[in-house]
């Protein structure tokens, strides 16, 4: 197993603006989807793509960034590690959801395409830091395993 490695590359566009939760210790959570793709040309040379929507949840500073810098349309390259949950439906027939938690990001909108898009949203940010906890030091044991637990609990 230690030869083991799970890492995921995607380079795409943010379908959407991230949507931003808190931990109930404060930690800030961002899904987002990318959509990344591809294109060729056919046998009769007829240029094709195709889109695939990657779905991605960011914690702490990260989770903080994509809400204060990234906008729908915002091109972007993330690495993360592939994860799938189980959870049940209001049935309560279970259910599994693959998503990749997001370690690393990097904007790549050239800086005048990007200048509009990457300027932060005072307002907004300091609206949610009104109603949520201060978060104040790095990643320990005990947020890792709220990180856990968040992911079981997220119905979708």
């Amino acid at each position: 197993m230690a030869n083991d490695l799970n890492q995921c590359n995607f380079i795409g566009r943010l379908g959407n603006d991230a949507e931003i939760r808190f931990t109930q210790s404060g930690e800030a959570v961002a899904n987002i989807s990318i959509a990344v793709g591809e294109s060729w040309k056919d046998k009769q040379g007829q240029k094709q793509e195709s889109t695939e929507w990657v779905r991605g949840v960011a914690f702490g500073k990260l989770a903080e960034i994509f809400r204060d810098y990234t906008r729908k349309g915002s091109k972007i390259f993330v690495t993360a590690k592939c994860k799938t949950r189980k959870w049940q439906n209001q049935q309560g027939q279970d259910q599994y959801t693959t998503e990749f938690v997001i370690n690393n990001m990097q904007m790549l909108d050239s800086k005048q395409e990007g200048q509009q898009q990457q300027a932060p949203r005072q307002p907004a940010q300091q609206q949610q830091q009104q109603q949520r906890p201060q978060y104040a030091g790095n990643k320990n044991q005990a947020q890792q395993q709220e990180h856990e637990e968040y992911l079981d609990d997220i119905p979708f």
